[in-house]
């Protein structure tokens, strides 16, 4: 007790320097700052104890579970932003891009009638007048980087007496101030800037999510789903500790009333004497109790960090999804969204009899649960790139992945010494510029030049990306390491090394390719819960969508608009009515209507899930757009709609969506299962073509899934209403009009039509047909029920040959290169913008190479000397001009 009287000056000195100044910082920025308080105050000669900290200094372990309890995480930067909260004397501004604070003040306001407005509501301020006036605690939420001037004398308190009563002017009425009046106020922008006239008139709270914020939640949460019975026996703890401090108090105020009221001699004073032995015993108590329960805790506190490799798992999943909005706008999810996947990993991942063996289920299991719902809305050129980040993230946790090597592998390196070429007539410039590059990097000193021979094999083969390296080059690196290498010789081999490397690291499963159901999309969705189409052109879910409700038995209760300008209030109507009789509502292209965004994210927001019929469900489609509201794309099911990549996710999607009733529908059974084969080989081909850029078509046709419908259609319709089967009409329909109708050019028409002759013709109806010289694509027995079509589906290569194209194998390299760059690039815009290279950050490498600059320039050039020697005369004017330039 006397240490900590001794010590008060430093611990409050630093709390109060806490409470006033970092509030705006994140934890690391934090914890530094304070040492470097700390050494101050040694130098200084101030008083403090070991590590004083805000939390032990004004923190009170009883309130502060009470605010756990609330929403508050349990991670110490949020405590500490509660005790800022707490003790700030201005009102609190919170930067909350993940919604926490906003949630916990909501929770924890609620029983003071909290009320909530927004900047954008049109009655913010009689909200707020009346807030004040009853003395209610008020919620300002969604806040940008200004606030309106009409709050500044509530930011700033100015309060005066009018006739005996505390008073305020809001704008320009005069309205009683209440005491009991609290003010929040909350931004979900993730880094805004703010002026320094708001920053003195609030105090900022930082409330962004860090890694180790996160994990300390995500640790809390497994070991509470895990072993509940150590989280109750920690919050019994933190009670009981309360409750004991508590007693010490009370006995110590006695002790002091005691002396201070007792006269005469204290030794005389029995009442007295009897209250410091009890006091004495009661302490010495407690005093034991408190070292069982600290000794408790150690014990507690172990056991749970034997869960910590989830919480770290799970804290670099989250990560790596929070980074992908850096892609495309559309791609935002919210923590509640990620916090949900990951207590359904814990609940439906294998049990098992060790601790260990169950982290292990659970972080395979949460890995790709949150894999497959991520992909759901993922375009199809950014899967790869997430599986990949996925698995590098992982590794470099771990501290095996070199970061010199990883910003090799994106952007490639500088030479610093140029060397002539040892193979020019293979080797090209630019890949032994590379390779000079590469030899820089500490783990690649090997001589190139010596094993020539054996790169050259490499080079030339059609799976270098499976050849191993010659001698120190394959034992010596890792599987990372190796696609540094095949960046300088195969970069269009780069993404089949990726997946190998994802299937290495994560499982093979990660580079499948991954079916939507729209079922299962609609089971995770609620009322209250969007669902987004987000399209790519020439896509439309429409046709999928009115299938899925008819299975539902909703198609009589599906109401649909194409939004645009004008449409807003038809919509609004449509909402609110669907909303009432439980029906769904369908609002395709919001793109279009960026204007109403914002009314259709307060509708939204408005929807009260206790009063709207529990069938209600709102379906929305977009193009990738910047004004599509963050907060409904944060909180909903999003699906993109485009042609899935390749052959064998083509055949995939088609066949899923089929069933053996169908299958079996026409009249000529054999033949439809052939040429239906044959038919969604065709469609294939027709998507994957398009990638080959003018090897492919001329033009890029947009070929969409109502193509291969209508012809599925046709090809039922031919054969049941034909005795022969009418190949010439078959052909004429699909090739000439179905898909020929939107190739505008001959060289085109003429392409599909020779390609449709391999696909359309009598000899696809031979059992196992085969469509390439490999035979790997190939007619199956038409016995087989859909089950057996999927099967063999699967059994296909997820690369496909330019053979089934007719294309030679070169026909690739173009291509691969682009996506392999293009796949490059997109990780580069998830890397953070500070990066250090060689040990320095980029601002001090642009200060070092502008001073280098600098010194190359020649000095000044002395202006009125020059004006002097060439006077400014009006005959003159080339003087004027040499006068101008001099100033330049």
């Amino acid at each position: 007790m006397k240490r900590c009287i001794n010590n008060i000056a430093g611990d409050v000195l630093v709390a109060a320097g806490f409470v006033a100044y970092l509030g705006p910082f994140t934890g690391h920025y934090r914890v530094a700052l304070c040492k470097e308080w700390l050494s101050q105050f040694s130098e200084n000669n101030i008083p403090h104890t070991k590590e004083p900290n805000l939390i032990s200094t004004l923190g009170d372990p009883v309130e502060i579970r009470s605010w756990q309890i609330a929403g508050l995480p349990n991670d110490t930067l949020s405590v500490e932003n509660g005790v800022i909260t707490q003790f700030s004397q201005r009102w609190t501004h919170y930067i909350d891009p993940q919604g926490q604070a906003n949630k916990w003040i909501k929770n924890l306001e609620k029983v003071n009638s909290l009320e909530v407005a927004k900047l954008s509501d049109r009655d913010f301020l009689c909200s707020l007048e009346k807030a004040i006036t009853f003395g209610k605690p008020f919620l300002l939420e969604n806040v940008g980087e200004e606030l309106d001037p009409a709050l500044e004398p509530v930011l700033l308190k100015q309060t005066y007496k009018q006739q005996g009563n505390t008073v305020l002017k809001l704008g320009d009425t005069v309205i009683p101030y209440h005491e009991d009046f609290k003010l929040y106020i909350t931004t979900n922008l993730p880094n805004p800037h703010y002026s320094p006239e708001v920053s003195t008139k609030l105090t900022l709270i930082n409330f962004t999510l860090s890694p180790s914020g996160l994990e300390d939640q995500l640790l809390g949460q497994v070991v509470a789903e895990e072993r509940p019975d150590l989280e109750e026996a920690r919050n019994q703890l933190i009670l009981s500790n309360a409750e004991m401090h508590q007693e010490l108090k009370e006995i110590e105020d006695q002790i002091l009333y005691r002396l201070s009221t007792s006269e005469g001699n204290p030794v005389d004073d029995l009442e007295l004497i009897k209250v410091l032995e009890a006091s004495k015993l009661k302490a010495g108590e407690i005093q034991a109790k408190v070292k069982v329960a600290e000794q408790t805790e150690q014990d507690i506190n172990t056991t749970r960090l034997q869960y910590a490799p989830v919480a770290v798992r799970t804290q670099i999943l989250y990560f790596c999804v929070s980074d992908l909005s850096n892609v495309d706008p559309m791609y935002q999810y919210s923590l509640e969204w990620f916090l949900n996947i990951f207590l359904m990993g814990i609940s439906n991942s294998k049990r098992a009899d060790t601790v260990k063996e169950r982290i292990t289920n659970i972080n395979n299991y949460v890995t790709f649960s949150l894999y497959s719902n991520v992909c759901r809305s993922l375009f199809e050129k950014h899967k790869l790139m997430f599986a990949f980040l996925l698995s590098v993230r992982i590794l470099m946790n771990e501290g095996q992945i070199d970061m010199e090597e990883w910003r090799y592998l994106l952007s490639g390196g500088a030479v610093k010494e140029m060397r002539e070429n040892p193979a020019p007539d293979w080797l090209s410039e630019r890949a032994w510029g590379d390779i000079l590059a590469l030899s820089n990097l500490k783990n690649f000193s090997d001589d190139f030049t010596a094993n020539l021979e054996a790169f050259r094999a490499i080079f030339d083969s059609p799976e270098p990306h499976r050849q191993p390296l010659p001698q120190k080059w394959d034992t010596g690196l890792d599987a990372f390491q190796k696609l540094l290498v095949l960046r300088c010789l195969r970069g269009d081999k780069i993404t089949n090394a990726m997946q190998d490397f994802v299937a290495l690291n994560l499982d093979q499963t990660f580079i499948e390719p991954q079916t939507t159901d729209l079922s299962v999309v609609f089971k995770e969705s609620s009322a209250t819960t969007p669902l987004v189409f987000v399209l790519s052109p020439g896509t439309d879910p429409a046709a999928d969508l009115y299938k899925f409700a008819e299975e539902m038995e909703f198609s009589k209760k599906l109401s649909a608009i194409s939004l645009g300008q004008g449409q807003g209030p038809r919509a609004e109507a449509m909402m609110h009515s669907a909303m009432e009789q439980g029906k769904w509502v369908f609002f395709q292209n919001c793109h279009l209507a960026p204007s109403w965004m914002p009314s259709l994210e307060r509708l939204i927001e408005g929807i009260n899930p206790n009063q709207v019929q529990q069938d209600f469900r709102l379906w929305l489609t977009s193009l990738p757009s910047n004004h599509f509201p963050v907060s409904i794309l944060q909180n909903s099911s999003k699906v993109t709609i485009e042609p899935p990549r390749g052959v064998k996710a083509n055949l995939l999607k088609s066949y899923s969506s089929f069933s053996d009733d169908f299958l079996t529908s026409c009249s000529k059974i054999t033949e439809f299962k052939s040429l239906l084969l044959s038919l969604c080989f065709f469609h294939g081909n027709m998507l994957e073509r398009r990638k080959f850029g003018p090897l492919g078509f001329n033009i890029p046709y947009e070929f969409t899934d109502g193509d291969l419908r209508i012809c599925i259609s046709q090809l039922e319709m031919f054969l049941n209403e034909y005795t022969d089967i009418p190949y010439k009409v078959l052909k004429y329909t699909a090739g000439e009009i179905n898909y020929g109708g939107r190739v505008t050019d001959d060289w085109d028409r003429r392409c599909i039509m020779n390609i449709l002759e391999d696909f359309y013709k009598p000899e696809v109806l031979i059992p196992e047909f085969a469509y390439s010289e490999s035979g790997i694509y190939k007619q199956i027995s038409t016995a087989s029920d859909l089950n057996g079509y999927l099967q063999y589906i699967r059994s296909l290569p997820l690369n496909d040959s330019p053979e089934l194209f007719g294309l030679h194998e070169n026909a690739n390299i173009t291509f691969a290169q682009k996506e392999t760059f293009a796949l490059l690039g997109a990780i580069m815009q998830l890397q953070p913008k500070m990066l250090t290279l060689g040990g320095r950050s980029r601002e001090e490498l642009v200060e070092e190479t502008s001073r280098d600059i600098l010194a190359k320039l020649p000095a000044l050039m002395d202006l009125q000397e020059v004006i002097r020697k060439y006077p400014l005369l009006y005959e003159e004017s080339m003087n004027t001009v040499l006068v101008q330039e001099v100033i330049r």
